[in-house]
């Protein structure tokens, strides 16, 4: 079986979808349909089972998906290791960051390429579906997130910023000429947050009750930014915003006011222990070096 033809497999195997899958890859959906076709009649069996409206993984298909994919994790992970040495790369460290102010913090990045050439960098922007399994899942090395965190898996490193709290309404919502707004408020509107994020980590990013103890209800999940804001400006929520989300999100129908009694985030490195390296700990000195922003 070709990488290529594995790769379609494997692919269509999570998307169960064949125009996502030819989306995804950048193929037309009849090359994964003859990758599929071609590697039923080598095997003797039918992979998937197709009708109209859904695709299914046959019994077969189930059974070769878990024998490919640690092999073909292997292959693609000895390529991009020759790719890199060709370019007298060792290695790389993969960031993913919580926050949006890749702008603010981009001095860090750079002291550390200049510092550490031998190692790749890569920095990519998170969605809030289930963070810390990416990084237990060795999809990221490191995240960039906000704190406190108490995963006894995962270690917390240097602080990169912190970040005072913003209310986002819609340019017509009640609290829209407000010069700042209390905790005590929130509870009188609807919120979103992600799902599956432990109750102390969302709570200390959102409360789940006022100082008064009124509940803050959460009637929407999002698991991105985009729909966040989205929901935001539709006037169906309101939300709680680290303030540096105004220098990137400039929308005339969105306004951003202080909320002074929300405590300020601040946003830290995290790893999980076991898989600390050398890159690793080269960016935790660095940000140490440098020192922690504030806004």
């Amino acid at each position: 079986m070709e990488l290529r033809d594995i790769e379609i497999f494997l692919v269509l195997a999570e998307e169960l979808h064949f125009g996502r899958t030819a989306e995804r890859l950048r193929v037309s959906q009849a090359r994964v349909s003859q990758a599929v076709k071609k590697q039923e009649r080598r095997i003797g069996a039918l992979l998937f089972e197709r009708t109209s409206r859904t695709v299914r993984l046959t019994e077969v298909g189930r059974q070769l998906r878990g024998d490919l994919q640690p092999v073909y994790m292997g292959l693609h992970d000895s390529l991009e290791r020759a790719r890199l040495a060709a370019r007298g790369i060792t290695g790389r460290l993969r960031v993913g960051m919580m926050p949006f102010n890749l702008v603010d913090v981009h001095f860090y990045w750079k002291a550390f390429r200049s510092r550490h050439p031998q190692w790749e960098l890569q920095i990519r922007q998170l969605t809030y579906e289930d963070p810390f399994g990416r990084l237990r899942a060795g999809e990221m090395d490191v995240m960039v997130l906000w704190l406190p965190l108490e995963e006894p898996d995962l270690t917390v490193g240097p602080v990169l910023c912190t970040d005072s709290r913003i209310l986002a309404v819609t340019a017509d919502h009640e609290l829209a000429g407000r010069t700042s707004a209390r905790l005590e408020m929130l509870a009188d509107f609807r919120h979103a947050m992600a799902p599956g994020f432990p109750d102390y980590w969302e709570d200390r990013y959102l409360p789940f009750h006022t100082p008064g103890g009124r509940t803050i209800e959460r009637l929407e999940t999002v698991t991105n930014a985009d729909d966040l804001i989205n929901l935001v400006g539709m006037g169906e929520i309101i939300h709680g915003f680290p303030s540096h989300v105004t220098r990137y999100w400039g929308m005339p129908n969105i306004h951003w006011i202080p909320i002074p009694d929300l405590p300020s985030l601040p946003y830290g490195l995290v790893w999980r222990t076991e898989s600390e390296n050398e890159p690793i700990r080269a960016l935790a000195d660095t940000v140490r070096e440098l020192g922690p922003l504030r806004f």
